[in-house]
């Protein structure tokens, strides 16, 4: 059994067993995509949760014909429409590659069955969902204290790689501003 970058990443976190590993093997495929890909769709069944190996992605949803960003992610973290996959409900959102991603995904009937017969999954993913609702909850914060321009510095600080591989206007809808705007903090941060 060949360790995939999923299982490294497991193994960082909770303490799993070659039986483990081979769960893991077995429900989660590898596949590539190209930049641009809509992977899952607002206003369907997210029915696939994405853990990226290598490249970008993000979501978004429309609103007045702009698109506002809010999350995006990089090696070594999972994405999907969360709340559709989860509760089954139709998505408001969409999760588009920013870049060409390698990635290892696995179907909502596949993550039930893994769950049932897993109770290392079952602690993992506990561990995965306290960091996400910490982190929307410091970035909501973040939204009302912060400006403009030490939300992006912050995401300068903590997530370097997003302004080095993300188009600036997927980043300043990200941290809530228009690209033009962006463009002059990070003229002022170079001066």
């Amino acid at each position: 059994m060949i360790i995939n970058p999923l299982i490294k990443y497991v193994s960082n976190l909770v303490d799993i067993y070659d039986s483990d590993k081979k769960l893991l093997s077995h429900f989660f495929k590898p596949t590539d995509f190209a930049k641009g890909t809509i992977i899952e769709k607002e206003d369907v069944v997210a029915k696939k949760l994405y853990f990226i190996t290598n490249g970008f992605a993000r979501s978004f949803f429309s609103s007045d014909g702009l698109e506002i960003t809010t999350q995006i992610v990089g090696e070594n973290k999972f994405i999907t429409s969360f709340n559709s996959f989860t509760s089954g409900s139709t998505s408001k959102e969409n999760i588009q590659c920013i870049s060409n991603c390698e990635v290892f995904y696995i179907t909502k009937s596949d993550y039930e069955i893994l769950s049932k017969e897993s109770v290392f999954w079952n602690t993992f993913c506990k561990q995965i969902y306290e960091k996400v609702i910490s982190h929307n909850q410091q970035r909501s914060m973040d939204f009302i204290v912060l400006t403009a321009e030490k939300r992006y510095l912050k995401l300068m600080k903590e997530q370097p790689e997003i302004i080095q591989n993300v188009p600036i206007q997927y980043i300043a809808s990200y941290i809530g501003i228009k690209p033009e705007s962006l463009s002059r903090i990070r003229k002022k941060i170079i001066f």
